[in-house]
């Protein structure tokens, strides 16, 4: 057994979702979304590089040591798979491993919105999940990848950095592509992937220009592609998707933009009562004024279609905190901190709640 999975096997028993590992720190596990020391004594240099070269294949340490990031997947058999990103900062090497859950958990298991299974039945088109990072984009992904292939014989391709999820076929084919592993690179598997006949496509994460472009692409083609991109709400999204785009060309991609678009999904995680974590959305789906509105560049408006929206599933992520609050998954002050407009939540605050709060 790797020394490293007697650390990941202690948090896993307390409940923990993150290892933070430091030169010079005792390790530290996010337990309920806190980040607390699971042990008294320090990281050495000597024992971090021992500890994180003994699950990298030698191949990637090489990477590693060239380009001082590295990202790739690590298994305790029969237990859990964790997503690790190897990193340097001030004090040498540095690593953070994320539990990825061995069983993928379905729409019931997660309490999504049933507004996204409509997302799930569309033919073609671009899907962004987005959020922060940690707020559980991939395990929504798993969810919606999983349902399809419950439900429908597609053929979908997943491109990811690296494998998270790894699901079994049923009615669709599923084929897994790892950035580093079986293709150089988002863009050149994407470039591949119109050539494999792919009903969908899921890109896990929609970062280089190159890549944001042959993601479009795909989907004015004709498949339906699922992306992610670290924004909070949809005209953000829409937003980061045209910036990334030289001026000269956001024009075009305006347009190539509002011919795709099929629906953006933002996700944030709260700390649940009386304990774990939950899941609150910001849903925007096709609508007849949204191509309009990302044409003419008046993305305040879509703020609108999502509030008028509601009867096809939309729902503004004010709204879903509302929801939580009225139901008694969160407390007051976490749909406080968490909202755009404050002002409606001060009604749920407790006394003291925001003492020490900025």
């Amino acid at each position: 057994m790797a020394a490293i999975d007697t650390l990941l096997r202690f948090m896993l028993e307390r409940g923990g979702s993150d290892l933070h590992l430091t030169v010079g720190l005792p390790p530290k596990a996010r337990l309920s979304g806190v980040l607390t020391p699971i042990s008294e004594t320090p990281f050495t240099a000597e024992k971090m590089e021992a500890l994180l070269k003994e699950i990298c294949p030698p191949h990637r340490w090489k990477q590693f040591l060239e380009k001082k990031d590295l990202d790739l997947a690590h298994e305790i058999p029969g237990l859990a798979r964790f997503r690790a990103n190897f990193l340097y900062n001030h004090w040498g090497q540095a690593a953070v491993l994320r539990q990825i859950p061995s069983k993928i958990l379905s729409f019931a298991d997660l309490r999504l919105p049933e507004a996204l299974k409509k997302l799930c039945h569309l033919n073609e088109g671009l899907v962004v999940v987005t959020g922060p990072t940690g707020s559980g984009k991939s395990t929504t992904l798993a969810a919606m990848i999983d349902y399809i292939n419950d439900t429908s014989a597609r053929h979908i391709i997943t491109i990811e950095d690296p494998i998270e999820f790894v699901h079994k076929n049923k009615k669709s084919v599923i084929v897994h592509r790892e950035v580093g592993d079986h293709t150089g690179s988002f863009a050149a598997a994407l470039k591949g992937a119109m050539r494999h006949d792919p009903d969908i496509l899921l890109v896990g994460e929609m970062r280089e220009l190159e890549t944001i472009k042959l993601a479009l692409s795909c989907a004015s083609m004709g498949m339906l592609v699922f992306g992610t991109l670290h924004t909070n709400n949809a005209p953000k999204t829409i937003d980061r998707i045209i910036n990334a785009f030289p001026a000269d060309e956001q024009n075009q991609v305006r347009v190539m933009l509002a011919g795709c678009l099929a629906g953006v999904v933002s996700q944030l995680l709260c700390r649940a009562l009386p304990k774990g974590r939950c899941a609150v959305h910001e849903i925007l789906l096709q609508h007849e004024a949204l191509p309009n509105t990302i044409r003419s560049g008046q993305i305040n408006n879509i703020r609108a279609i999502i509030e008028g929206g509601g009867a096809d599933g939309m729902v503004t992520m004010d709204h879903s905190l509302l929801e939580r609050v009225k139901e008694g998954s969160i407390s007051g002050k976490e749909a406080y901190m968490k909202a755009a407009h404050k002002a409606a939540f001060t009604q749920f605050l407790q006394p003291g709640d925001l003492d020490g709060a900025h």
